[in-house]
């Protein structure tokens, strides 16, 4: 049982070392980007500061969106929750509201489009078909 657990640890920490290293590697290519285009240069400890602390932040959405589901008495974390994280920044909460709708649209056509195509075949396909539509718009 020990073992096992012991397993699972490093599992965990091999998994969190390989993201740190991803996010490492897309901060390093943004600042590569804006050095570029601004004429400057970053440092290493500069990327790696940069690197930590959006690692950092993003542990911190993740604990607080699974707060905000966890309060809603839900498991799944949706785009309200997103919405709320966002509600600080004005521009960025702005933005993830544009998309949700036009997400919530897209989805709309696809339903009417499933109604229409299962309009034409039994009741029975039609039920499934709508059932799967309005999970993903939730």
């Amino acid at each position: 049982m020990e073992e096992e657990a012991e397993t699972e640890e490093q599992q965990r920490f091999s998994y969190q070392q390989r993201l740190k290293a991803a996010v490492h590697y897309t901060v390093g290519c943004l600042c590569e980007e804006v050095a570029l285009d601004k004429e400057m240069q970053f440092s290493k400890q500069t990327i790696a500061a940069i690197s930590e602390l959006t690692f950092r932040q993003c542990e911190n959405f993740a604990k607080d969106l699974e707060m905000f589901a966890r309060h809603a008495k839900r498991t799944t974390i949706n785009t309200e929750d997103v919405k709320l994280l966002a509600r600080r920044s004005n521009s960025l909460l702005k933005y993830i509201t544009d998309k949700s709708e036009e997400i919530a649209q897209i989805n709309l056509e696809r339903k009417a489009q499933k109604k229409k195509k299962s309009g034409d075949g039994s009741k029975n396909s039609k039920q499934p078909a709508e059932a799967g539509v309005v999970e993903s718009e939730n």
